[in-house]
């Protein structure tokens, strides 16, 4: 029988969803994003792994590196972008600025998270570049 192997990746949003729904845990829905921004960098950071936030993205158009404003919320490992949200409901709009992220980035993996939710579960999102 061939051992079963997780993909590291997939270990690692695991690790990032069990941040996040601690966070979700302690404060609930209702505050502003930056405040769940600050507290799951913490989180992380206390779990062992490299999070940097507010990482500046820039636009490579026609060959010149142009600075538009973007920016990560929160790059897990150098490898999971984490789009966080405090809305209402998640919308298109909002995952297709995760998607845009990952191509911009040139990242695989992001998390799409909305912590105004009363069951985080239902306001996470994966998406795979």
């Amino acid at each position: 029988m061939k051992p079963t192997t997780i993909e590291p990746t997939t270990q690692l949003t695991s690790e990032i969803i069990a941040a996040a729904m601690e966070v979700h845990t302690r404060l609930g829905p209702g505050l502003f994003e930056t405040t769940y921004e600050v507290c799951l960098l913490y989180e992380l950071h206390k779990r062992g792994l490299k999070a940097e936030r507010q990482i500046e993205l820039p636009v490579i158009y026609d060959g010149v590196r142009i600075d538009a404003g973007y920016r990560i919320d929160i790059l897990v490992e150098d490898e999971v972008i984490l789009e966080l949200k405090a809305v209402e409901m998640i919308k298109a709009v909002h995952e297709a600025q995760l998607i845009s992220y990952l191509k911009l980035s040139g990242k695989r993996v992001g998390l799409l998270i909305n912590f105004n939710v009363t069951r985080l579960k239902e306001g996470i999102v994966r998406r795979v570049n």
